[in-house]
């Protein structure tokens, strides 16, 4: 595990992150960009529908978990720490959200087996970020939808030094959409730093 990675398995962490993830793409971005605005982004975008099911990769607390639980859609939520998920299961309480602790790296869900994907900031914590993104692709059935919120990279100071210290990483759009070729870009929408992009999935020809 990276350093990244590592501390989110601490229970202090997973304690204070609703509150940094409320604020923090505000700070990121220089927009005001609240966790009400992504939701509804999201819920415009993607259009998530009761019956289906998605998969939050990298839940955390539980904040797409929660915004698809209230859609009516059943989610499968998945994250590497448990301090997390524990958080994420007190903040929505759900009979729709299904938790789980596994790697999206290597989820072994069968292919074709989900409606959706919900991926928010994990992309940046991913030590393979193509090959995070190939597995989640291979979820998805012909029409299923992927939608991504990260930070892109700048080449600034301060993200060189996250990616030497704690292993982050900040793809590139161009290199994200390139490494999803099964996938057909709909929709992307930036805030500064900040990449929101929903992909759906081709239909097998």
């Amino acid at each position: 595990m990276t350093p990244a990675q590592r501390s989110n398995l601490w229970p202090v962490t997973a304690l204070g992150y609703h509150a940094w993830r409320a604020r923090s793409l505000r700070l990121i971005s220089g927009h005001p960009l609240t966790l009400e605005r992504e939701a509804a982004l999201f819920l415009g975008l993607a259009r998530p529908a009761p019956g289906e099911t998605w998969l939050d990769a990298g839940t955390s607390t539980g904040f797409y978990a929660g915004v698809l639980a209230r859609a009516g859609a059943h989610v499968i939520a998945t994250d590497v720490s448990p301090a997390m998920l524990a958080q994420a299961r007190r903040r929505e309480p759900s009979p729709l959200i299904d938790w789980a602790a596994f790697d999206i790296q290597d989820t072994g869900l069968p292919d074709g087996a989900l409606d959706g994907v919900t991926v928010g900031a994990t992309l940046n914590e991913l030590t393979d970020p193509p090959g995070g993104l190939r597995e989640l692709q291979r979820l998805l059935r012909p029409g299923g939808r992927l939608w991504l919120m990260y930070v892109t990279r700048t080449g600034g100071e301060v993200q060189g030094l996250l990616e030497r210290l704690g292993g982050t990483t900040f793809p590139d759009p161009d290199d994200v959409e390139g490494v999803l070729d099964g996938c057909q870009p709909v929709h992307t929408v930036r805030y500064g730093e900040v990449c929101l992009q929903l992909f759906v999935r081709k239909q097998e020809v």
